[in-house]
């Protein structure tokens, strides 16, 4: 069975166009609930009922005690109870509209957004490139406090995203406060939305002059294909004479645990990639297999709020093996592994089930990865679309391979 490296959050608001994406896709096994042998003991359950009948007999406004807003409502009360974002309920309506995302193209905004675990608001990990939300501004770190007039206060992402997507050529209306405390609202026409991958392009630095002794490679997603994009773009890499690499992280949520893992292996010769600890503090050590496109070339890893999940597994795998440094500003902080278990409504349970940490025992979850440069570009920077972080990248290397040499 495989487990998903991104959140539900993500899974769900990939595309902000379906509301199960990798759940039901084919990096995430499922189960039904409840599995053969659970019992469950009524009586610690058993005053919900109580309460509602006396809300039905007693309350002030009768109209409000209607059994479905109040399921719903005790549910997210338990779930909310636990203290973790990534554990979530999927209302039969919504599961039934989860797709596959590695397949095709969808409808929707073309962003994906967690739940801040310690603010609860909704946050834009990132937007795809070039997607209906980036065109018409939306940043990573957002916070989205608004759609279409109505506050996010206490919505699940789950809820968010319904609201959120919708059809091609329908527009939706999104207030949000960026990362330096500027709140606007940002009407985004919905679109339809190709899944991204491996993206390359040719740079300049910070003079302007061409860069042609590097290759800058963005991925965006961990996916199979992705990872037979990369290593077929790392050889091309390899075979030119390339003398280092920047791999762009900062628009990466995720993805798969296996596709996650092969990418590390592409640039470890051994060592240690992951390190997966279960709820009984078990632990499962993924390493890296000898041999790989790109064991032997300098690495940089261009990283940022928008990296979460598998961006950080790889940050991480890299970083302590010794393999790249890490520029730009802190990760996400989303390194949990969740497990989708259908219920007998037709809905189901995102369930976190353990947790990933780096090889160096370094925590991810809430916490994120710090850049070994830390790099932040001003809003000058922003509004110059001067990209100073792929500069000080070029820089590193430059200076690293001008000292290295004999």
């Amino acid at each position: 069975m495989k487990w998903s490296m991104a959140s539900l959050a993500v899974a769900l608001a990939i595309v902000l166009a379906g509301v199960v994406g990798y759940a039901v896709g084919e990096d995430q096994g499922t189960s039904t609930v409840p599995p053969a042998g659970t019992a469950i003991d009524e009586s610690d359950f058993g005053i919900l009922e109580e309460i509602y009948r006396i809300l039905k007999e007693d309350f002030v406004d009768p109209e409000a005690v209607t059994p479905d807003i109040l399921r719903i409502g005790a549910i997210n009360g338990v779930l909310q109870a636990l203290g973790d974002p990534h554990t979530v309920y999927i209302d039969p309506e919504s599961y039934s509209l989860g797709i596959d995302i590695i397949s095709g193209a969808f409808e929707g905004i073309g962003a994906q957004v967690e739940q801040d675990p310690v603010t609860g608001n909704i946050v834009v990990v990132t937007p795809f490139r070039d997607s209906p939300a980036e065109n018409a501004g939306i940043r990573a770190g957002d916070r989205i406090l608004a759609v279409n007039g109505e506050s996010t206060e206490g919505w699940s992402v789950a809820q968010a995203v319904t609201v959120i997507r919708g059809p091609d050529g329908t527009d939706v209306l999104l207030g949000v406060e960026h990362l330096d405390g500027v709140s606007e609202e940002i009407t985004i026409t919905r679109g339809t939305i190709e899944i991204p991958t491996v993206f390359t392009r040719e740079i300049e630095d910070a003079t302007g002059d061409p860069v042609t002794e590097f290759s800058y490679i963005e991925l965006q997603q961990f996916t199979d294909p992705a990872v037979v994009e990369l290593r077929d773009e790392l050889q091309r890499v390899v075979d030119e004479g390339d003398t280092g690499v920047i791999l762009d992280l900062r628009r990466n949520p995720g993805g798969g645990l296996d596709a996650t893992i092969e990418v590390a292996d592409t640039f470890l010769d051994d060592g240690v990639i992951l390190v997966q600890v279960d709820r009984n503090g078990q632990e499962t050590v993924f390493r890296a297999d000898p041999g790989g496109e790109a064991t032997d070339i300098p690495v940089v890893l261009l990283v940022g709020p928008g990296s979460a999940s598998g961006s950080e597994v790889l940050a991480c795998a890299l970083r302590d093996n010794g393999r790249a440094t890490l520029v730009g500003e802190q990760t996400f902080g989303k390194g949990s592994v969740n497990h989708l278990r259908e219920l007998s409504n037709d809905g189901a349970l995102y369930v976190t089930i353990a947790r990933w940490v780096c090889p160096n025992g370094e925590q991810i979850e809430a916490v994120g990865i710090e850049p070994d440069l830390e790099v932040l570009p001003s809003e000058t920077d922003i509004e110059g679309n001067r990209d100073v972080q792929l500069f000080a990248a070029i820089d590193f290397l430059r200076d690293n391979l001008a000292q290295a040499a004999p």
